[in-house]
């Protein structure tokens, strides 16, 4: 995957724009853009939205669900796993435990649709809580469940109570920046996908267009989405280019010409081991996007 669109789970129109767009994964929401009082609104339209129009997109569904702390989270689940998401994003996941409390929950609502266990993944927002930015560890071999890691700022500037994540230039201060970091280390720690928060000012495509690219060169290989425009910037800057395939491609084939030594010399450059693996996860990243 490489873009993830967040959609208001209470709006048929805004569902529609969504499983239009070329994203490879759509993310109902029914936290943080349905109000408090709509809810169960959210539920039902959402439900049925995705029943009667799945197949119209390609893309995975996965559904933002409540926190655990809110006491909605079961109730989210029970109206949405027997229409067979991909995946459950996880909101203010303060660690791997949460993980494994979501996983349990779950089970048994995927044996009550028929669903086999473990078909529902779990993308959880990991620096959303200050006590969420230093448990990052915690997410390896917590559960086979896992789809990836990403990470928040607004929640987490609330919960600071800073005015904003940016400074006057527009780059994150150093509590977000951290948070950044946090996630990236965590998912290389537990070996899975990195995603890159939300740029909320989808007017500004410049500036996202910049943080697109700097995400893919630090090592997240996907990114998330609030409107739709900027689904194809996304999409563009997390494809790997057809030159940065081919020399990996090489790099690849000269350690396994050579057996598979520490060093290998490719066009007058030498590439030790850590460069073979970074030729080798991004083929599998162009291998994932072509399929």
């Amino acid at each position: 995957m490489r873009s993830l669109l967040f959609v208001p789970g209470d709006s048929e129109k805004k569902l529609a724009k969504g499983f239009a767009s070329a994203t490879d994964v759509i993310i109902v929401d029914l936290e943080d853009s349905v109000s408090l009082a709509n809810k169960e609104a959210a539920r039902a339209i959402a439900a049925a939205f995705i029943t009667a129009e799945r197949h119209t997109t390609r893309a995975q569904i996965f559904v933002r669900v409540n926190d655990l702390s809110t006491g909605l989270t079961d109730k989210d689940l029970a109206a949405l796993v027997s229409v067979r998401p991909d995946g459950i994003m996880l909101p203010k996941s303060n660690s791997g435990k949460d993980v494994q409390r979501l996983a349990a929950m779950l089970r048994v609502h995927e044996a009550e649709a028929g669903l086999g266990d473990g078909d529902t993944r779990i993308l959880p927002l990991i620096t959303e809580t200050p006590a969420g930015v230093f448990t990052g560890g915690t997410y390896a071999n917590c559960s086979p469940r896992l789809a990836g890691l990403t990470w928040g700022a607004e929640d987490l500037s609330a919960a600071l109570g800073a005015r904003t994540a940016r400074d006057a230039t527009g780059r994150y201060t150093d509590a977000f920046r951290l948070a950044r970091a946090v996630t990236l280390l965590a998912a290389a720690a537990a070996d899975i996908p990195a995603v890159d928060t939300v740029f909320p000012n989808f007017r500004d495509m410049a500036g996202f267009e910049a943080e697109c690219t700097e995400a893919e060169r630090d090592g997240f290989t996907a990114k998330m989405a609030i409107h739709p425009d900027q689904v194809p910037i996304i999409n563009a800057a997390f494809t790997p280019s057809a030159e940065a395939l081919e020399r990996a491609r090489a790099i690849v084939q000269a350690f396994a010409d050579a057996g598979n030594p520490g060093v290998v010399a490719v066009e007058g450059k030498m590439y030790d081991r850590p460069h073979l693996r970074l030729a080798e996860r991004l083929i599998a990243r162009a291998s994932s996007v072509a399929g």
